[in-house]
């Protein structure tokens, strides 16, 4: 019998022919992965007083757009006043009626800006930066070079940040059994990006350059949190003291005064002190 439980467990997998959904596959997520879109129970969404209306959770996705509203905050724009709702992404609250109509893709961070007529929507969060950065004229170069530049880094974290989250973090923390073949995929492919960023900030201080930007905002509470050790506690495994050029980027952004705020707005876990669950 240990036989047969030792070769099923070694035995390579073959695909079906047709893939079907197995709701008993586990892992930490299980419960709120599914195949389809769209609603599975009807809840409207909370409204604030304020102009613009975030739905999210304190994820790094969700971080980047409480750093920004700081930001603009920071910066004077009183027209960034916003009202921080938690969506709690382990209990399917992005899968209510309001919340499918605000993103039909079902994920944290959404806006809805009020101060329009009709409202915008905007999901996807760096969507949502450079929505923000454009309605306030601010951590967006206007000269072309160096908007172009801050633009090619944005996209590059939002293309590239999938592979450490739901490829590298996935497999390494939150699968309920750990393979060899995924976690070192995905680890040397984590690796190699902040190479890629270590390497491009020895010779700049910030990402697009000496000026602070969306693109900083949108790399920090994924790559930095990594190499401060905030990230799946995986800091030792991928060896990121190798990346200095990274750290020391990570820890400039990490004592900005609105940062410090805005990685604190929607987080329910950790010290209570760091918890600002909801902001109105």
């Amino acid at each position: 019998m240990s036989d047969d439980h030792t070769s099923s467990k070694t035995a390579p997998y073959t695909p079906p022919a047709v893939w079907a959904w197995d709701q008993a596959s586990g892992g930490k997520f299980a419960n709120i992965n599914r195949p389809i879109a769209g609603p599975t129970h009807d809840k409207e969404l909370p409204v604030g007083k304020h102009p613009l209306q975030l739905y999210s959770m304190g994820t790094p996705n969700g971080v980047k757009v409480t750093v920004m509203l700081e930001e603009l905050l920071e910066l004077g724009h009183a027209g960034a006043e916003y009202d921080a709702w938690l969506i709690r992404i382990n209990d399917g609250d992005q899968f209510s009626s309001g919340f499918v109509d605000v993103n039909p893709n079902s994920k944290i961070p959404a806006l809805l800006d009020r101060s329009t007529e009709p409202p915008t929507r905007v999901f996807e969060s760096g969507a949502i930066l450079l929505y923000l950065a454009e309605k306030f004229g601010a951590l967006l170069p206007r000269e072309h070079a160096a908007r172009t530049e801050t633009l090619n880094w944005l996209f590059w974290q939002m293309g590239s940040a999938p592979y450490l989250g739901g490829g590298f973090g996935h497999f390494y923390a939150y699968a309920p059994e750990k393979f060899e073949y995924p976690i070192n995929r995905f680890a040397m492919e984590t690796k190699r990006q902040l190479d890629v960023l270590d390497r491009h900030l020895a010779t700049h201080t910030h990402m697009a350059g000496d000026e602070y930007t969306i693109a900083d905002i949108a790399i920090y509470p994924w790559y930095g949190w990594l190499v401060e050790g905030k990230l799946y506690s995986a800091g030792e495994f991928l060896s990121v003291h190798e990346y200095t050029h990274v750290r020391r980027w990570a820890k400039a952004i990490g004592e900005r005064p609105a940062v410090k705020r805005g990685r604190r707005i929607n987080r329910v876990w950790g010290d209570e002190a760091d918890q600002v669950p909801e902001r109105h």
